[in-house]
């Protein structure tokens, strides 16, 4: 801009803020600020969405997000509960206690998709096992955790979101294909 300015040339950008458009006018260092002009919608894709605020849980013991309420296979996690709960068009059909990450390796909030399922895991990072792992976000899974079956909450994952019954997660891990949803949240 140095350069533009010694010139004495002229420069006109415009930047989207939110749903409007300002436009600045720069002539040799003085800049005027147009008003607001007709509102423009900017889609962008994202990979998880910000986590649901109380009011968007259904009312019950559950606390089910209402994203979660949504036609298909859905796995919802609710952090705050330490819940899985498998819907399908909007019905509960499984649930089952769930740990999640700890301080330093916290499970993502947000809404995944199943992107690669693996009956018999083995994390390649930690060496442990991880039966009938979802991968819904990076690394991070929903899986069968013998450490939480023994210790129960006195520990932690690493990211995933730990199972301690085999039976109900591997009779999910049956019906959930690639591409359901995943919810991951704290209400």
């Amino acid at each position: 801009m140095g350069i533009l300015r010694k010139l004495g040339a002229t420069v006109t950008a415009a930047t989207f803020v939110g749903v409007g458009a300002l436009t600045a006018t720069t002539t040799a260092g003085a800049a005027t600020v147009a008003p607001r002009v007709a509102p423009q919608a900017v889609v962008a894709p994202q990979k998880a969405t910000a986590a649901a605020s109380p009011a968007a849980v259904v009312p019950g013991k559950l606390r089910i997000d209402k994203r979660c309420m949504t036609r298909g296979r859905v796995l919802c996690l609710n952090k705050r509960t330490r819940k899985l709960v498998y819907l399908v068009n909007g019905k509960p059909i499984q649930i089952t206690d769930a740990r999640f990450g700890g301080r330093k390796t916290p499970t993502r909030n947000g809404v995944f998709k199943v992107y690669r399922k693996s009956k018999n895991h083995v994390s390649s990072l930690y060496k442990s096992p991880m039966p009938y792992a979802m991968f819904f976000s990076g690394g991070q899974a929903i899986h069968y955790s013998s450490d939480f079956k023994a210790r129960g909450y006195n520990g932690a994952s690493h990211g995933c979101a730990n199972i301690r019954d085999k039976k109900k997660i591997a009779w999910i891990f049956a019906r959930v294909k690639i591409g359901d949803k995943v919810v991951v949240y704290s209400a």
